[in-house]
């Protein structure tokens, strides 16, 4: 029996047309007008979509990227088969939720915009996280501790997102092609806040009541935690999980493993984006993945789905 999981992405791939493909069906199309109408801070989500520099600010950032998540999945919802699992990528795994059905779509963008504010509220220094490849995990892990570092998230074997202060990132750039590995890379992401590390837990206090204060039920479609890649379906444990995140290392790679072990045959990243389904294809490559983002049309995305389906 064939599979069906859904991705949802983390901040990195938004752009000014990220809506386009929803606003191709009519519900979803007033979902997001009326979304990029909320006001955060002096500006309008619509006036964040249209400014480079709004855009990659974190206030914005995250709910924008929920919000397109969520988008297409209302345009896509009523035409795909029910998901067997959802995963979510950092912000992705409130979106998650959403999808699941263990939370609402309009509450689940507030606690994006509550997470983003609080998180934001962290950075009294310029913080920053770099993509690290070539380098296993392990002395990943003993370089960023003996530099004052942290890994926020681990995609692979050998990859990794490390975080901390701007300064102190600068600072072991050159360090980084000493380390021991093969083909060693680094880049810079557009993020400019630590995630996934205790210098977020300032925000651990104020985002718990924001989750005690969001309905949420019991659901029959599992989300993956990314602390832990387990499945969660309960109020209590989606609170705990979305808690935990803030503060601790993403397991991105046990997340894609856990798929694999669930036995999902295809995988569709509901954008913006495609950066979750191609990582889940190079680490699994008999799971067929794709993204919205590669397709033109809300009919080709079905298409695609249904045939993996029946196939």
């Amino acid at each position: 029996m064939n599979k069906f999981a859904l991705l949802c992405p983390g901040q990195g791939a938004q752009s000014a047309d990220m809506f386009v493909l929803a606003r191709q069906d009519t519900k979803a199309a007033s979902f997001v007008q009326d979304v990029l109408s909320h006001k955060i801070e002096q500006h309008t989500l619509a006036e964040a979509l249209s400014s480079h520099d709004l855009l990659f600010k974190n206030r914005y950032a995250q709910p924008l990227i929920v919000a397109s998540t969520l988008a297409n999945w209302l345009a896509l919802r009523d035409n795909l088969p029910t998901p067997d699992l959802v995963a979510g990528y950092s912000i992705g795994e409130i979106s998650a939720h959403a999808v699941s059905g263990s939370m609402d779509v309009q509450a689940v963008l507030q606690l994006a915009t509550t997470r983003a504010a609080l998180m934001q509220a962290c950075v009294y220094t310029p913080q920053g996280m770099l993509a690290v490849s070539g380098v296993a995990i392990t002395d990943i892990q003993q370089f960023v501790a003996s530099h004052e570092l942290h890994v926020a998230i681990i995609t692979a074997d050998n990859k990794a997102i490390i975080a901390g202060l701007a300064d102190q990132i600068s600072a072991v750039i050159p360090e980084i092609a000493k380390l021991p590995g093969q083909d060693i890379t680094y880049t810079e992401i557009a993020v400019h806040i630590a995630s996934h590390t205790p210098l977020m837990q300032a925000a651990v206090p104020g985002f718990a009541q924001a989750l005690n204060d969001t309905p949420a039920h019991e659901t029959e479609i599992p989300v993956l935690a990314g602390f832990n890649a387990e499945k969660v379906t309960e109020p209590a444990t989606i609170r705990s999980s979305l808690l935990a995140q803030l503060t601790q290392t993403i397991q991105w790679h046990a997340c894609m493993d856990a798929m694999a072990e669930s036995g999902i045959s295809h995988a569709l990243e509901l954008g913006p984006g495609s950066a979750l389904s191609k990582m889940l294809q190079t680490r699994h490559p008999q799971i067929a993945c794709r993204s919205i983002a590669d397709f033109r049309s809300l009919e080709g995305v079905v298409h695609w789905v249904r045939r993996q389906n029946e196939s």
